[in-house]
């Protein structure tokens, strides 16, 4: 799970263009944020699976 926001952001294919524009910022730059976001969801996904087997 955690390969996820490794290996996307190294597909350039993906984000290496101009248009599709947000809110008048270029693709290159939304899709960036997209993908921190995609490391923040799949880093809290992977801390609460592995959260549950501890007892504190």
């Amino acid at each position: 799970m955690l390969l996820i926001p490794i290996v996307v952001p190294l597909l350039t294919f993906l984000y290496n263009r101009d248009e599709p524009r947000l809110f008048g910022f270029p693709a290159f730059y939304w899709i960036q944020l997209l993908l921190i976001l995609v490391g923040v969801v799949a880093t809290a996904v992977v801390y609460r699976m592995t959260k549950r087997g501890r007892r504190p």
